[in-house]
């Protein structure tokens, strides 16, 4: 056999030198091969079919290395033995192999074959070497759909997005038809980068695209839009999609109910999972449905629903994976049953960041900051590297309880023990951090010194610390940067005029107000929801059709009456209007939270407690009233608002009024 014949000493090699320079990568090592060709003779001959196919099942066994000692012997490599070498160097991830056998098919004067191409190109994608792939591309002539759909693919994976919409127009204006594939890459591309307004528009475009060519009813693609939607936040587009699809598989529902969660349509995302547990026969919800089911259950503090979910995840099987229980932690988390959540954490055979930055968050939420910090700990003895979530939860934990010199220290470490820069959301919650702990020089200074834009997030950050402890001048310095950036935010123009509001600033309340209308934007209303019974009720301040509605202001009205005569005083002072106080009272007795509230008091058991989701910041009388209604009703009450829980019991809240 040939493989006894000695390896060649004396003979200078000749080879074609790739020449490819990455773009971003690190270079990859040199590799540098001599192709030995023996002489022909008639037993070399005999065994070219043999050789070419014990070098395929070499290839099929993973036996990589002994098979590309076998090449350099093959005059004759077929095609499918360099499709199985193409295939089996991305199985073994080796780059250096790779190279030599895309060298082989040089030398063998192959690379023009577009099948070869397109297996080249995603064999790099596979590597992480998008350079090398767009290389291959740039090399071959004669480019068919398939060579088109590898790079799209490739480059897509690898983030380059606006680089595969630009291909996609050339492709078009050479006359190169698109498939089915095609669509599914380049719909993928609008949001493999920086979504912006331009991405937006393109995607449009390659909507009206695929549908002049007859491609809108097909599920994948369809899907793929959906999607596509869904990330730039046009849920209404998503569900138009979704509503004129005339097949839906587990993908299609899947991405429909994780654009509802993610988008703050959670009503919607558990109404449409109802809707597939009826609706489907053929697929049944898998892990990813769950995952954004659970992320519905939680924004909505839906326990009995979570409950319900969890029981199901039990009988499927599905409690095994990561993701479904890194948000089982989190659901119970924002329903307010921490323990729960900690027992769910404590039976997880393994644990990802994922599972550790749940709990943390978990805790931070509930304003237990130091615990948090323990858990952070636990995570690194653990073994496991800390993400830049994992930083906002924890910085986050320590604002809600006050932690500075803790917050500070574990800011310092991001970038000194962990190699991670602090971001925009990072200084964010810092400067919340100092802000409520009324050190607003300080965090005024540390926006400032600043290297990046601070953005919307921490100039907001920074405006709401103003809020709370009624500093107007550096109040008016955020919303200048605030009315710049974000023109369209209605709430960060409400803030400053809360804060003139609280600084019987009238003529300039009614400048803001003047703005508002001006700019033609109206204040995100109060809304609250709970559920009971496993049913969900929404509740806002001005609600004409709620049967009970009456009954509930009769309620609220005793209630508030009563409470007076305990030390309950009002607090008015961020009514927007200069009304007399009676009339602030009656404004402020109207709050969601006070009738979400009073639903609960009538319409759950003595020992029950009453758990409410509110979409803003709790204010200062709905806080205090709840706190007396807690302790003179004994009832224990649970409010998540947007920043946090409060948990009320016998006339004391969990956030010892540091919120």
């Amino acid at each position: 056999m040939f493989l006894s014949h000695p390896p060649p000493q004396a003979i200078q090699p000749t080879y074609y030198p790739l020449n490819f320079s990455p773009r971003s990568s690190p270079k990859p090592p040199s590799y540098s091969v001599a192709f030995y060709n023996p002489p022909t003779t008639s037993s070399a001959a005999g065994a070219k079919t043999s050789n070419n196919h014990l070098i395929q099942s070499l290839c099929k066994e993973g036996n990589l290395k002994q098979a590309l000692r076998l090449l350099s012997n093959e005059p004759s490599p077929s095609q499918q033995t360099y499709e199985l070498l193409i295939l089996c160097c991305g199985r073994r991830s080796s780059l250096s192999d790779a190279l030599r056998v895309h060298r082989h098919i040089l030398d063998n004067g192959s690379d023009q074959d577009p099948f070869l191409a397109t297996k080249l190109i995603g064999m790099y994608s596979d590597l992480g070497s998008v350079d090398y792939a767009r290389k291959v591309f740039d090399k071959t002539r004669k480019r068919t759909i398939y060579v088109w759909n590898a790079l799209f693919r490739a480059l897509s994976l690898a983030g380059h997005g606006e680089e595969v919409l630009g291909l996609y127009w050339k492709m078009n204006r050479i006359g190169v038809e698109s498939d089915r594939f095609t669509y599914t890459y380049v719909l993928k591309a609008c949001v493999a980068s920086e979504c912006t307004g331009d991405h937006l528009a393109k995607g449009k475009e390659i909507h009206a695209h695929l549908t002049r060519r007859g491609y809108n009813s097909h599920v994948y693609i369809m899907t793929t839009l959906l999607d596509m939607y869904a990330r730039f936040g046009c849920v209404d587009y998503a569900s138009n999609v979704f509503d004129g699809m005339p097949v839906r598989n587990v993908v299609s529902w899947s991405a429909m109910i994780a654009c509802y969660a993610k988008n703050g349509k959670a009503f919607e995302a558990l109404r449409t999972f109802g809707e597939m547990m009826k609706e489907t026969k053929d697929s049944t919800p898998n892990s990813v449905t769950m995952v954004s089911v659970l992320q519905a259950c939680a924004s909505l503090a839906a326990l009995e629903q979570g409950r319900l979910i969890h029981g199901y995840i039990l009988r499927r099987g599905l409690d095994s994976i990561l993701p479904v229980t890194s948000a089982l932690v989190t659901m119970y988390g924002r329903c307010g049953r921490l323990e729960v959540g900690q027992r769910v954490f404590d039976r997880m055979r393994e644990r990802d960041v994922v599972s550790w930055n749940s709990l943390i968050s978990s805790y931070g939420v509930h304003g237990y900051g130091r615990k948090a910090i323990q858990i952070f700990e636990e995570m690194l003895a653990n073994g496991a590297s800390p993400t830049p979530v994992t930083f906002v939860s924890v910085l986050g934990a320590c604002s809600h309880e006050g932690l500075v010199e803790e917050g500070k220290r574990l800011f310092e470490s991001m970038w000194r023990d962990h190699g991670i820069k602090p971001q925009v959301e990072h200084y964010a919650c810092m400067v919340d951090l100092l802000g409520r702990a009324n050190r607003l020089e300080e965090a005024a200074k540390m926006v400032q010194d600043m290297r990046t834009e601070p953005g919307p997030k921490v100039w907001g950050s920074l405006l709401g610390s103003c809020r709370i402890h009624g500093n107007v001048e550096l109040a008016e310095r955020a919303s200048r940067r605030l009315f710049a950036l974000e023109p369209k935010n209605a709430g960060n123009y409400v803030l400053l005029a809360d804060i003139y509001a609280e600084a019987q600033m009238w003529d300039k309340v009614k400048k803001v107000k003047k703005l508002l209308e001006y700019r033609g934007l109206q204040k995100l209303p109060g809304r609250c929801w709970m559920e009971v019974g496993r049913k969900m009720y929404s509740f806002v301040s001005v609600d004409e059709f709620n049967p009970l509605m009456e009954q509930i202001h009769a309620l609220l009205a005793k209630l508030a009456e009563d409470m007076k005569e305990k030390g309950y005083l009002p607090q008015t002072k961020g009514v927007l209007y200069d009304l007399e106080t009676e009339e602030k009272e009656r404004i402020v007795l109207g709050h969601s939270e006070k009738l979400a509230l009073a639903f609960g008091l009538i319409n759950t058991a003595r020992g029950e407690p009453i758990r409410i989701t509110k979409n803003l910041r709790l204010c200062e009388d709905c806080h205090l009233f709840t706190k007396f209604i807690s302790k003179f009703m004994d009832k224990e009450i649970l409010v998540r608002d947007v920043n946090r829980f409060h948990r009320f019991k016998n006339g004391v809240c969990s956030c010892g009024d540091y919120w």
